[in-house]
C-alpha cells in the first residue's frame, strides 16, 4: 500500500506541485480513505519528501546506468547516448521533469524541504562526460550540462504544448526532440574550438 501511495503521489505532485496537491487528491487517486493515507505517510510534507527521495534514488540509478554505457566512448557519442537514454527514461517518468521544473523554477520554494539532487547529478555528469579537464573552469562545464538537462526536461514537461507547435504526434515529437538535441549539443561540445578540447 505504501508503494502504491508513493507512486500516485509522485504523479500528482509532478502534475500539480507541492502547493497544488492535496492529500485528498492522492487518496482519491489510490482509492483509499484519507485516514489510511495519513496512517501510512503522515502529513503532506512527509509524503512529498518521500517522493523527492524516491525520485533522487531513481535518477541516481539512471545516471549510473548511463555512465556505465558511455564510459570510454568519444565525447560526441557520450553526449548522444546520454540524450537518447535520458529522454527515453523521462518519457516513461514525466513526473520527474515536472518535479524538477516546479521545484527550481516555481515561484514558491521552501528551503526546509528535502531537495532534488540536481546539482550533484550535474557535477557527476560533468565527471562522467569527461568535461572536467580544467578545474578552474568547472562552472562552465556544470552550466553546459545543466543546459542539456534543462532542455530535455523542458521538452518532456512541455510535450503537449510543443508537439502541437511542431505538428508531430508523441513518437515523432520525441524523435525530433532527440535528433535536435543531439545535433545542437554534440556539435557544441565537439566541433571546432571549444572549451572542452
Amino acid at each position: 500500500m505504501k508503494a502504491k501511495i508513493l507512486a500516485a503521489a509522485r504523479k500528482i505532485y509532478g502534475e500539480y506541485g507541492f502547493h497544488g496537491t492535496t492529500m485528498r487528491m492522492i487518496a482519491t487517486e489510490v482509492g483509499i480513505d484519507i485516514s489510511t493515507l495519513h496512517y501510512h505517510w503522515g502529513e503532506k510534507k512527509d509524503l512529498y519528501e518521500a517522493v523527492i527521495i524516491d525520485t533522487n534514488n531513481d535518477l541516481r540509478k539512471k545516471f549510473n546506468e548511463i555512465e556505465g554505457t558511455i564510459h570510454g566512448r568519444p565525447l560526441g557519442e557520450r553526449i548522444a547516448i546520454s540524450i537518447d537514454m535520458m529522454v527515453d527514461y523521462l518519457i516513461l517518468h514525466p513526473e520527474i521533469s515536472n518535479l524538477v521544473l516546479l521545484r527550481y523554477f516555481g515561484k514558491i520554494r521552501h528551503e526546509d524541504f528535502v531537495d532534488l539532487k540536481v546539482p550533484e547529478l550535474a557535477l557527476d555528469s560533468v565527471r562522467s562526460m569527461g568535461l572536467k579537464k580544467d578545474p578552474e573552469n568547472i562552472s562552465f562545464s556544470i552550466a553546459s550540462v545543466l543546459t542539456i538537462m534543462n532542455s530535455i526536461q523542458s521538452f518532456i514537461s512541455g510535450e503537449e504544448y510543443f508537439s502541437s507547435m511542431i505538428k508531430k504526434g508523441k513518437d515523432e515529437y520525441y524523435a525530433v526532440v532527440k535528433e535536435t538535441l543531439k545535433d545542437l549539443f554534440v556539435a557544441a561540445f565537439t566541433k571546432g574550438k571549444n572549451r572542452f578540447e
